[in-house]
C-alpha cells in the first residue's frame, strides 16, 4: 500500500475530513483524530485502536502493526508499515480506528448534555 492508498481509505468512512496535526496529516471524524501519515516517516502510518485491537492486530501480522512506543502505543496508537500493509488489512485497521473514534465522541457528547 502507498501513502495515496491510505489516504483513500481513511477518507472513504462517513464525515471524514483531512487535517495536519504536528506536521502529519491526519484524518479526524467529528474533529476526533483516528489515523496519520508519515510517522515516523513516509513508509508508515498510524492508526488508534483500541488496545485490545491493537494487540490482535499486531500479534496476528507484526510485519505490518507495531504500537507507536511510550505512552501512545500503550493507548493503543499504532503504526502501520504501509509497504507491509494490504488492502484488506489496511481497510480493517482504518475501520477499527474510525469506529471508536466515533463512539468515543458520540459517548462524550452524551455526557456533557
Amino acid at each position: 500500500m502507498t501513502s495515496d492508498d491510505f489516504r483513500r481509505f481513511a477518507l472513504s468512512f462517513p464525515d471524514v475530513v483531512e487535517s495536519s496535526h504536528m506536521g502529519h496529516p491526519d484524518f479526524r471524524v467529528n474533529g476526533k483524530i483516528f489515523a496519520t501519515l508519515h510517522y515516523p516517516d513516509k513508509s508508515w502510518g498510524m492508526v488508534k485502536l483500541p488496545p485490545e485491537d491493537q494487540q490482535t492486530l499486531v500479534h496476528a501480522q507484526p510485519e505490518v502493526f507495531v504500537p507507536v512506543k511510550g505512552a501512545w502505543g500503550r493507548q493503543g496508537s499504532t503504526n502501520v508499515h504501509l509497504q507491509a500493509a494490504d488492502a484488506s488489512t489496511l481497510s480493517q485497521a482504518l475501520g477499527l480506528a474510525w469506529r471508536d473514534a466515533s463512539v468515543r465522541r458520540a459517548r462524550n457528547s452524551r455526557k456533557g448534555r
